[in-house]
């Protein structure tokens, strides 16, 4: 037998270089994966007591007995492929939405508290009602309900009938013997379950549930809703700051007509 002759130094570099391109390259890929899962877990909807996004990430074991739990398959595990985090829980409501089950039996079957029965309950009793899967967003461009014709397929399909979403009735000036039925959301009442999404009969949904987080605006701590007895009580012990400044010492006629430095 002939032996084997040594690896000349343009082999080993060339050799050296396909292995770091295919390496960079599968970097990429896992990467790329990583950016599309993180991007696309701020969307999911999670089980009804899912604690914030982050934390359910650290928390979920991927174990999957939520899903097994689930009597309408609403629920399902992300699998390679779908670019969400894999093994996690979620659901999609224009598909399958939550069926507001009384007894909620994905939530007691989490063994990490990654589902937080605490949560779903009122005065120690499991109530589906308080939980907070997600905020249904009207498309009022799309939703033809806004366009005069008379649709309530989401009012209907709605578990809360009557306090999620309510009908805001208004007169069609266009026509000016018609009225618009306009479809309005409640974000208190409302659980995210997707009844509405699923109900919609435009092409694409007119109305979407987004978590929470993506749905609402913050109008911030300094604002205080002074009808709102709870909200209220956040400035019983606040003190009042009075600044005076050389513009405050002018009347605020003589402030408006001051030109200041505008000349």
């Amino acid at each position: 037998m002939s032996k084997r002759e040594p690896i000349s130094d343009r082999r080993k570099f060339i050799f050296n270089m396909a292995r770091g391109v295919g390496i960079a390259t599968l970097g990429g890929f896992v990467w790329s994966a990583y950016i599309d899962e993180a991007k696309a877990s701020q969307l999911l909807l999670r089980p009804p007591g899912a604690i914030k996004e982050d934390d359910f990430l650290k928390t979920c074991i991927k174990c999957g007995m939520c899903v097994e739990a689930c009597p309408f398959d609403t629920l399902l595990l992300a699998k390679p492929g779908d670019h969400k985090p894999l093994g996690t829980p979620y659901f999609t409501p224009r598909d399958v939405p939550c069926h507001m089950c009384t007894d909620i039996p994905c939530v007691p079957v989490c063994p990490t508290g990654a589902l937080d029965q605490k949560s779903v309950e009122t005065e120690n009793k499991l109530d589906i009602n308080s939980a907070e899967m997600g905020l249904a967003v009207i498309d009022k461009d799309s939703c033809i309900a806004f366009w005069g014709i008379q649709c309530d397929a989401c009012y209907r399909a709605c578990p809360l009938l009557g306090k999620a979403i309510t009908i805001e009735y208004a007169k069609n000036e266009r026509t000016g013997k018609h009225a618009f039925l306009k479809p309005v959301v409640h974000s208190d009442p409302c659980t995210g379950c997707g009844m509405c999404e699923h109900a919609c009969v435009t092409q694409k949904a007119a109305i979407q549930v987004f978590p929470r987080e993506v749905a609402m605006g913050k109008a911030g701590d300094y604002y205080i809703k002074g009808w709102d007895k709870k909200d209220d009580k956040r400035v019983k012990d606040a003190k009042a700051i009075k600044t005076r400044t050389e513009i405050s010492k002018k009347s605020a006629i003589d402030t408006l007509n001051d030109s200041g430095d505008l000349y």
